[in-house]
């Protein structure tokens, strides 16, 4: 019974939970909390407590929604394909056909990045480590390409730093194509550490065909995992990210200037890259922090570097002054229970880690929060404190979406025989009151 919503129900009733906040505009936010579960008594007062912490933080954002309602609406994109990421807590506070594939052009340089930042990481390559600019990187990619390119003359070598620099800033093909053949080889079989890279890090739609992120109908990606790929890099290549701000490069005769037009914008811009090709448009993954807040913007499909640039600074400037962060759970309190088969209880309270806060918008005043418990359950024991088995998510109908882990507060060890064939039971129950619940709503 995957997916169970755990939240406040009573004998098998549609429970809807309607608070009323009287302000400026007397506004009314409804707050949605449906799931169908076994009524009882120890899960409704589990469940009771959930509910009204959750109830109070949304009063408490619903009152900072009727402050800032008089200051904007809800944003509209112009471009095909857009995102907006609190990169703290991965909360998406905007998105529009963010689960689109699209050819990501050299914003694909990233993963490109990514691969090679694990290899320096886990001691394969060193940022001194030298590599040759093959004849079929120079043309492919080089001067006699046509396309952006660092310069390096064909049949020379130069340092990774120096090259990954030259990726960062000046969206070098010729550069990546080196570091891909003196990795993988090939192009194209660095292109397959480029995919596998991709599934172990959760990007589960994105394919690769190329370092560079030149057409080809199979090199593809979401403005989601786009966002998703940059907070990755964000967190775990510290050492290198800075890269990504460095606003001019020197090398041989040429001065480079960075290609993302954010950095060179006040608006706390300090990464990551632009793209473009024909097939697509005109697209940019960038981040940006004020005070202390750090958000990731993905825009694809615009019709000119004008519009990239506008698109990408709209959305952050909108971003940070239309959302702001809420407590919802103090460090270490219990914020509901997970239904365990076969243990020595029936429930595993869940905690998050740390003080458990979620990025909310400041208006439109009149919108709708949903609060949900999410996990797979049943589950099974033995299950150890700390254990990562609930997640809680948070959803806004202007859009923006939380997703906080949760974690088991205590251990729980299996049952006996006894224990478990009187949960098989209860198990069985509460899927047929489940289904009894379901009918009884389809019919209302």
């Amino acid at each position: 019974m995957p997916n169970v919503c755990q939240a406040l129900t009573l004998n098998a009733k549609k429970v809807i939970v309607e608070t009323k906040v009287i302000g400026p505009s007397g506004a009314v936010l409804l707050f949605e909390f449906i799931c169908w579960v076994l009524p009882l008594s120890l899960f409704f007062k589990s469940n009771f407590a959930y509910l009204a912490r959750v109830a109070l933080a949304i009063i408490f954002a619903a009152c900072a929604a009727q402050l800032a309602a008089a200051q904007g609406a809800s944003f509209k994109p112009k471009a095909k394909q857009a995102i907006l990421m609190d990169a703290a807590t991965g909360a998406i506070l905007f998105q529009h056909n963010a689960n689109q594939l699209s050819p990501p052009a050299s914003m694909s340089k990233l993963m490109t990045m990514a691969v090679v930042f694990k290899a320096l990481k886990e001691g394969q390559l060193k940022i001194e480590d030298e590599f040759l600019m093959s004849e079929n990187a120079w043309r492919k990619g080089g001067a006699p390409s046509g396309t952006s390119a660092m310069f390096v003359p064909i049949n020379t070598r130069t340092t990774l730093d120096l090259l990954l620099k030259g990726i960062a800033v000046q969206s070098g093909n010729d550069a990546a194509i080196a570091i891909a053949e003196g990795m993988a080889g090939s192009e194209s079989a660095f292109a397959q550490l480029m995919e596998t890279e991709a599934r172990r890090i959760g990007l589960t739609n994105s394919t690769f065909r190329n370092a560079t992120g030149l057409f080809h109908p199979e090199h593809l990606m979401t403005a989601r995992e786009l966002a998703m790929l940059a907070r990755y890099i964000i967190y775990n290549y510290p050492e290198y990210y800075s890269m990504f701000g460095i606003e001019k490069l020197k090398y041989r005769k040429h001065r480079f200037i960075n290609r993302n037009p954010l950095v060179f914008l006040d608006i706390g811009a300090d990464g990551l890259k632009t793209g473009y090709i024909k097939q697509a448009g005109y697209g940019v993954v960038g981040s940006a922090v004020q005070d202390g807040r750090r958000l990731i913007v993905v825009v694809n499909g615009l019709k000119s570097k004008k519009d990239r640039k506008q698109e990408a600074r709209r959305l952050l400037e909108w971003g940070f002054r239309s959302f702001t962060e809420f407590a919802l759970f103090d460090i270490g309190e219990i914020i509901g229970q997970a239904r365990v088969w076969g243990g020595e209880q029936f429930y595993v309270p869940l905690t998050g880690k740390g003080e458990l806060k979620v990025v909310l918008p400041r208006f439109p005043a009149n919108q709708k929060l949903k609060a949900k418990v999410i996990y797979d359950g049943p589950l099974k024991p033995p299950i150890r404190q700390g254990d990562q088995v609930a997640k809680l998510r948070v959803t806004s109908s202007a859009g923006a979406v939380n997703e906080v882990k949760l974690y088991a507060a205590t251990d729980v060890e299996p049952g006996g025989v006894m224990r478990k064939g009187l949960d098989s039971l209860i198990h069985l129950t509460f899927r047929w009151v489940s289904a009894q619940a379901s009918g009884l709503v389809n019919n209302e």
